[in-house]
């Protein structure tokens, strides 16, 4: 008898329960509106529905309309979940698109200044397309070998102006001496003219003389 009376109380109260349920769903008009909570999210519609229900051996026993209230309210955050998820998920894949296409945009700009650097480092002689660096190095090699060969045409150019000048002036000299020597040639032919002619003279008059 003691072993069944754990089951007589269980039917018992499960006719309750039902008669209880029916009742509600008569006095009723919206399901939803059954369950009455201060705070509506699933958490607190949760915690109503457990402190409003009985409790028989350790186990709640929860008003079908209550639950069914519950289960409308988590199938609704549910929904709402999924409808948030789908807008999202639709908003990344645009973003998505978007981010590709600047991508692109970024890349098609890249290549067009690398280009246009290319272009722009870039210089043409003589139908010879030369880099910036090695026209510049060209051109700073050019200008240092004529430098240089200006410098030893110069220097060069100096010391046969040296040399010629020195010439000049020994030539100079020279032409002097020369000249020198010639007027004291010429004084001394002159001289040497005269005593001969004076000892002509002397000659004819011992000639006559004699």
């Amino acid at each position: 008898m003691n072993r069944l009376l754990p089951f007589l109380i269980l039917f018992l109260m499960s006719g309750t329960i039902f008669k209880a349920a029916a009742q509600d769903s008569t006095k009723v008009a919206a399901p939803a509106a059954a369950v009455q909570v201060e705070d509506p999210s699933l958490k607190g519609q949760y915690e109503a529905l457990l402190s409003k229900s009985k409790t028989y051996y350790t186990y709640k026993l929860i008003n079908p309309v209550r639950l069914t209230a519950f289960y409308r309210s988590v199938a609704d955050s549910i929904r709402k979940e999924r409808s948030s998820s789908k807008a999202a998920q639709a908003k990344i894949k645009a973003q998505a698109a978007t981010i590709d296409t600047l991508n692109n945009q970024i890349e098609g700009k890249e290549s067009s200044l690398e280009s246009t650097n290319a272009k722009v480092n870039e210089i043409s002689f003589l139908g010879i397309s030369f880099s910036k660096s090695t026209y510049n190095t060209i051109v700073w090699s050019v200008i240092i070998v004529l430098g240089l060969a200006l410098a030893f045409v110069i220097i060069r150019s100096a010391k046969n102006i040296h040399e010629a000048k020195y010439r000049t002036e020994l030539y100079e000299e020279v032409s002097k001496e020369y000249q020198t020597f010639k007027v004291k040639a010429n004084e001394k032919e002159k001289k040497l003219a005269r005593e001969l002619q004076d000892e002509r003279n002397k000659l004819d008059e011992y000639k006559n003389r004699g």
